[in-house]
């Protein structure tokens, strides 16, 4: 008896060693577990510009129908997006060093486009508003443009003021500034809000709306090309008009690094003589 007792003890003995090392060897094997999943996490904390210049591309996202700004024209037989925001963004590629790629959508998911990472930015003459700066940066304005109100030229007389607009139909972009500012300035008009401003040109010369609420620049770019369509007496309150570069939220050094290239490009009138050029582009 005395003999299996002692057996009996020493397996016991033996149990609690081995249990006593298990409990010790886990908590080592975890702390080298943890310590290696923070090394990649600290490697993928790098800016938005680190990873755009890591990448080799960035991805602007336009809605190519906004001459001059961006709208597509045939080149050697080859459809191609244009304007002048599609020059800054390639001259932005440029100072960065990176490739180009652009991604032509809806003016109205852009900011959606951005946020979940489809696109880097955005440049599409897109208006800082206070309520797109909740959701995004911007970068400074690099172009400001009076808003204006376009009419068949058989109405240009009896369309001068607002007031001429009553209970008349008025279109403007869906998503842009100029359907707030129908909205707002224009209460007692119909809005028509429609994507694109080619559709909108179509819907004045073809009378389903009375007039439209359009860029300075926008407006005579397609008025070039249609002598029925002229540009109204009508004056709009525009305080808030101006262009500029969207990025996602929280991407303090990809705006400082394109508000360099901005500053030179305005600096030196390159955007004026993008502005002319691709007014002279549109058909």
């Amino acid at each position: 008896m005395t003999k299996n007792k002692i057996i009996v003890m020493m397996f016991l003995c033996l149990a609690l060693i081995v249990a006593g090392c298990g409990t010790k060897t886990a908590p080592q094997a975890q702390a080298p577990a943890a310590g290696g999943e923070q090394k990649p996490a600290d490697t993928q904390k790098g800016t938005k510009l680190d990873q755009i210049k890591k990448v080799g591309k960035i991805v602007v996202g336009t809605s190519a129908d906004y001459p001059p700004y961006e709208f597509h024209k045939e080149i050697n037989k080859k459809d191609e997006i244009v304007g002048f925001d599609i020059e800054i963004a390639k001259a932005l590629a440029k100072d960065l060093g990176v490739q180009l790629e652009i991604k032509d959508m809806k003016f109205d998911g852009l900011l959606a486009a951005l946020d979940s990472g489809n696109v880097d930015f955005v440049i599409s003459g897109m208006t800082p508003t206070p309520e797109r700066q909740k959701s995004v940066d911007f970068t400074k304005i690099y172009y400001t443009a009076v808003q204006k109100v376009v009419v068949r030229a058989e109405d240009k007389d009896k369309i001068k003021s607002i007031d001429d607009l009553k209970g008349k139909k008025v279109g403007a972009q869906k998503g842009a500034t100029q359907e707030k500012i129908v909205q707002e300035q224009m209460p007692q008009s119909e809005l028509k809000a429609i994507f694109k401003i080619s559709d909108l040109m179509l819907e004045l010369k073809n009378k389903k709306v009375d007039a439209l609420v359009v860029e300075q620049p926008v407006a005579g770019a397609y008025l070039s090309k249609n002598k029925d369509l002229v540009v109204s007496d009508i004056a709009l309150k525009t305080e808030d008009s101006g262009s500029a570069i969207a990025v996602k939220k929280g991407s303090p050094e990809l705006v400082d690094a394109m508000n360099k290239t901005l500053d030179k490009l305005m600096t030196d009138k390159t955007i004026d003589k993008l502005v002319t050029e691709a007014n002279d582009q549109v058909e």
